[in-house]
């Protein structure tokens, strides 16, 4: 059987604020299998955006273990914390967050040449994986030029672009229409299960989270 590509143990962070003591995560335990895909619902402020931010790396402050693609990650020097996330790990956010003056290919080219990446190797896999998503026509456009859900499909092919081990998306379809989230969603889901990828998508939407192959709910600080 394989390791699990994420896993957390016993996973707490708490802030001060006005003087008191808040526990957002109380003890989350999780693991990920390589290829799964695994919903994260709960509702707004239940601690899903935390959660996602400790397994992205992003912040500090957290107590316990995170372990990614095997490697113990909680207690890593900055730049190290940053070579996971370029080797493992794809991010998609409920606002797509593109860069404005590129267009649709250019924004999925940047990441890889960050990564090393040849830019004529990057701009094939850019337009691969945006055709794929049903932009094929749209390769040029910036993103003012896109419609809300080219634009959040543009942002699901800048996540995949690095063929991340794990993709962390939060809330990637809730600032969409219900059509459109659902078409999103799905171009998402085929996508990352075509590369092989695992994923872990915080939403409060039982319908979208049922699409997935395992749910996980976040209730007071800990996962039921």
């Amino acid at each position: 059987m394989s390791d699990p590509i994420v896993s957390l143990r016993d996973l707490r962070r708490t802030f001060e604020q006005g003087g008191q003591r808040i526990e957002v995560l109380r003890g989350v335990n999780l693991d990920i299998m390589p290829g799964e895909i695994v919903a994260l619902l709960g509702p707004s402020g239940s601690g899903k955006s935390t959660m996602l931010q400790a397994v992205g790396l992003l912040e500090g402050g957290f107590e316990g273990s995170i372990a990614i693609a095997g490697e113990r990650a909680e207690k890593l020097a900055s730049d190290e914390r940053t070579r996971i996330r370029r080797e493992h790990l794809g991010f998609v956010y409920q606002f797509h967050h593109l860069l404005p003056d590129f267009n649709a290919t250019e924004n999925v080219v940047m990441p890889q040449m960050v990564a090393g990446v040849d830019r004529a190797e990057a701009t094939v896999r850019a337009e691969q994986l945006l055709t794929d998503l049903g932009l094929g026509h749209r390769l040029t456009h910036r993103p003012n030029q896109l419609s809300g859900g080219e634009q959040q499909r543009v942002a699901v092919a800048r996540a995949l672009a690095n063929q991340p081990t794990l993709v962390l998306a939060d809330e990637p379809t809730g600032n969409l229409d219900e059509t459109t989230s659902d078409t999103v969603l799905g171009q998402f889901l085929e996508l990352v299960r075509g590369e092989g990828s695992a994923a872990l998508i915080a939403t409060h939407n039982e319908r979208l989270a049922s699409r997935m192959d395992r749910i996980v709910r976040l209730h007071d600080g800990v996962l039921d």
